[in-house]
This record gives C-alpha cells, sequence and structure tokens, in this order.
C-alpha cells in the first residue's frame, strides 16, 4: 500500500480515533444502529407549549449567553437542566449517543458524520452564512501563502466537523487532489497546539481562535491565509428520540425562535455582545473583539431549506468521495417538521428569501 493511500485509510478511520473508537464499534455491531440512523420523527410538531417539567439539555453557549440581556429569558417555556459548554462536532455525537445532551448548533457536516456511525439525529433549524468563516493559519515561519503552496504540506483536518469540508472544499477549488497533502487527523481543539508545534503546516481557525493565534505568533511568522470558501451553514440538531418525545419536541420548537432572536439582537447590540461574549467569556481585548465583529455579516435565516439541502448534499458527496463515510441521500437530516421557524421569529430583513 503506498503512502498515500495509507494516509487516505488513516483517514476513513480518523472520526473514530477522535471520539475514542467507542461510537463506531457500537454503531457496526448493534442491529438497531441502521434503523436508528434512518428514523423518522413521528407525528406532526406538537403546537402546544411544553407541559410542566419538560427540561432539555442545550449545547448553545452563544444564546445562553443572549437569553438575558436580550431580554428573551422570560419566554424560555421549559427548564434548561443543563448548558454543556461544548461545540465540536465529535463531542456533541458523543453527547447525543450517551443521551446527555438533547440540542446543540453545529456546521452541516456532523449531522452527516454522525449518520455515517449511526447515530440518528435531525436538523432543525437552519442559518445560512454565505461569506467565510474560516481563515487557514499557518505555522510560524511558515512559507506558505495560498492554497496552491498545501501542496506537500501537513494540514490539520477533523473530518467530523466543519473546517474538515472547509479544508476538502479548498482543496478541490485548488485542484489539489486530498492525495496531494497530508491530512493529519486532529480535533480542531488540538489545531493550535499542533500549529505552534509544527506538527501541522496549515489548519483552518475561526474567530476569535484566530486572532488570540495571530496575536501570540504573528511576530514568529505565522499568518492567515484566506479563501472564498463558505461553510454555509450553522445548523440546530437534536437526537431523534428527543424529537420523538412530545413534550421534547415541543421544547424544541419554542427554543428555534429564541435562537434566532438572540443572533439578530447580537447583531444589533455589537457593542454589548463583544463585551458578553469576545471580551468576559472569550477572553480577547475590546479592539480584537470590535475588529471580528467589523469582519462578520448578517445573520440570515432561510424561509426554505432547499438551497441548505442541496449544500448539505454536495459537502455528503464530497465526504464520500474521499472515502470518508457513506453515500447518502441528506434529506433524511432535515426534520422539515420545523422548516422556516428561526426565520419566521425575525424581522424580514433577516430572512433568506424561498
Amino acid at each position: 500500500m503506498s503512502r498515500h493511500a495509507i494516509r487516505n485509510a488513516v483517514g476513513r478511520r480518523s472520526f473514530l480515533a477522535l471520539t475514542g473508537g467507542a461510537i463506531l464499534g457500537l454503531a457496526a455491531c448493534s442491529p438497531q444502529a441502521k434503523e436508528v440512523a434512518s428514523a423518522e420523527a413521528a407525528g406532526k410538531l406538537p403546537s402546544g407549549a411544553p407541559p410542566p417539567g419538560t427540561e432539555l439539555s442545550i449545547a448553545v453557549r452563544t444564546t445562553r449567553l443572549q437569553l438575558g440581556p436580550a431580554g428573551l429569558r422570560k419566554n424560555l417555556a421549559f427548564t434548561v437542566s443543563q448548558w454543556p459548554n461544548l461545540n465540536a462536532g465529535p463531542d456533541i455525537i458523543q453527547g447525543f449517543r450517551a443521551h446527555s445532551i438533547d440540542l446543540a448548533v453545529n456546521a452541516g457536516i456532523p449531522p452527516i458524520q454522525a449518520h455515517a456511525i449511526g447515530v440518528g439525529a435531525k436538523i432543525v433549524a437552519v442559518q445560512e452564512r454565505n461569506h467565510p468563516s474560516y481563515v487557514f493559519a499557518t505555522a510560524p515561519g511558515s512559507d506558505i501563502r495560498t492554497v496552491a503552496d498545501f501542496r506537500g504540506k501537513k494540514i490539520g483536518f477533523s473530518q467530523g466537523q466543519a473546517q474538515g469540508v472547509v479544508v476538502l472544499r479548498a482543496l478541490k477549488k485548488a485542484g489539489l487532489r486530498n492525495s496531494d497533502v497530508e491530512l493529519v487527523a486532529l480535533p480542531s481543539t488540538q489545531f493550535l497546539t499542533a500549529l505552534q508545534s509544527k506538527q501541522v503546516d496549515v489548519a483552518p481557525l475561526g474567530e476569535p481562535t484566530l486572532t488570540k493565534y495571530l496575536s501570540q505568533y504573528g511576530k514568529d511568522g505565522a499568518r492567515g491565509v484566506t479563501t472564498d470558501v463558505v461553510d454555509l451553514l450553522s445548523v440546530l440538531w437534536a437526537p431523534d428520540e428527543v424529537l420523538k418525545d412530545e413534550a421534547k419536541a415541543a421544547a424544541v420548537r419554542t427554543f428555534i425562535p429564541l435562537w434566532s432572536r438572540g443572533l439578530v439582537w447580537a447583531w444589533e447590540n455589537s457593542d454589548q455582545w463583544i463585551d458578553t461574549y469576545y471580551v468576559k467569556d472569550q477572553g480577547v481585548t475590546k479592539e480584537d473583539g470590535r475588529r471580528i465583529v467589523a469582519s462578520l455579516h448578517q445573520p440570515q435565516f432561510p424561509v426554505s431549506w432547499d438551497k441548505a439541502i442541496e449544500w448539505e448534499q454536495e459537502t455528503a458527496d464530497l465526504m464520500a468521495e474521499g472515502g470518508f463515510v457513506p453515500k447518502l441521500d441528506v434529506a433524511e437530516l432535515f426534520d422539515r417538521r420545523f422548516e422556516g421557524l428561526a426565520a419566521k421569529a425575525v424581522p424580514a430583513r433577516y430572512r433568506e428569501p424561498s
């Protein structure tokens, strides 16, 4: 087997390594795995308020921080049992499997990865981001200037997270094959350490991590390589078992408008959000917080999910072409009972037209 073939084989197993192995092993040997992955949420969407005593564990840190200052906490119609401070796709998938997380926010790729290993979950809300969210940060002293310079280099790659598909799309757009580079399987939480130690030559970073890294290592030759590669989707998603529970499904339905309204509040009250999130929660300076926010774009929530499903299918096909997941019809990843709820909850200027 060639060195590149070995790398590709390792790449196919990288998500197993990132999740500790147990998830894939259980999914592979369990006779219920395929049934769970393809199960449809039952019945019509509950229309009433969640019954008393309904609880959800929600891994959406930004909404937790927005509810109070945005005046939305009073509209929370159920009890949040906990707000796990987790956001990496592999961590969320483990939480779903362990029944410790009921609802989470991620990019579009974790639902694809979850399906591939037999963890049944559905997307219930969509935000579209039509502008790049990640910049490729280089290791200190690297000679990389453009994506074309990635050839032969080591790239931090987490196939179960948004950063993974950003890498694949950037390589494809530059005319590079996966075998033209060395994809180093790491969770995105380890990208910083890997860059600092030169374990990898380049890795995709988002804000505020990018600013923190370049502020510390820019003087040593680290830099950011920008691309126009878009990670289109930010999604709320939940395990199938949650969506089949009428009380919990009703709670999810009432949470979705709070999620989209919270994001709109943060956009319209940027100074307060910079202080609340970037400075006090993320530890960057107020000046860097302002620069980060200035680089962002107005949140958009689609009335129709057709574009989101098309983009998700392109992503799944790209992952399948690389041998990372089986072929998949992504339509089964979306619970369209919830379609448009996030968009309807915000003013028209924040809606992506159908």
